[in-house]
């Protein structure tokens, strides 16, 4: 136990992009997605709450308190769409526990690219994560207001939760990467303001991350120099 945590505190960063990626993307090897999204979603959702456990290591216990129990909520609740996944209600509360859950650990993963005045390993693998967490707390945020108005968003794969869910992921992550396919988009004037906030948030962190890099290696070159 004690070298797992050593792990995931030596390596929080490296461990939690590998988690956030797998989380995201590990549909690509599943050709049933009612399988994917009954069993696979949960078992990744908490490795992911594991792996975060590095980047709250030191952190104040009322903090460590709402992970953990955002973790317990949301891997438990997904083993329930097969009951409520026609509950619309259901669905957005789902939605909104994992924004709050994602939206956690990038406050974290933010506050620490802003505090060194260096950049190392750790640096470049914790930019990875808030790039990754951008598009988990957009999928959800979607994911929300779909289900608050069906038919918000088109066209998706409805007849199954987990076709939802993979089209999001999918529509999330060209709204981060402005690729703009056009072959799904925002329909009513909610989700095309929440797509262009999203997309404008996305751009925002590129810049503000640019900065941060380039603002740590003038730091270092100065500092060699004083030397």
């Amino acid at each position: 136990m004690a070298k797992i945590r050593s792990i995931l505190e030596n390596n929080k960063y490296e461990v939690l992009l590998a988690s956030l990626i797998v989380h995201l993307y590990s549909a690509v090897f599943f050709e049933d997605l009612t399988v994917y999204i009954i069993y696979i979603w949960p078992l990744t959702t908490l490795l992911l709450g594991l792996a975060s456990v590095g980047v709250f290591i030191e952190k104040g216990p009322w903090k460590i308190a709402i992970k953990n129990s955002l973790l317990v909520i949301v891997t438990l609740l997904p083993i329930s769409h097969s009951f409520l996944k026609e509950h619309q209600v259901f669905m957005q509360i789902l939605s909104l526990l994992y924004v709050a859950f994602f939206a956690l650990i990038m406050w974290e993963v933010i506050k620490f690219l802003i505090k060194p005045s260096y950049v190392n390993a750790d640096i470049i693998f914790a930019a990875g994560c808030g790039y990754f967490l951008l598009i988990e707390i957009s999928v959800f945020l979607l994911q929300f207001m779909y289900y608050n108005h069906p038919g918000s968003i088109g066209p998706l794969h409805s007849a199954k939760l987990a076709d939802t869910y993979v089209d999001l992921i999918y529509f999330a992550s060209i709204i981060q990467t402005t690729i703009g396919f056009g072959d799904i988009t925002p329909l009513v004037h909610t989700t095309k303001l929440a797509a262009s906030f999203l997309g404008v948030l996305g751009q925002f962190y590129n810049v503000v991350l640019v900065g941060i890099l380039i603002s740590k290696f003038s730091s270092k070159i100065s500092s060699k120099r004083s030397f």
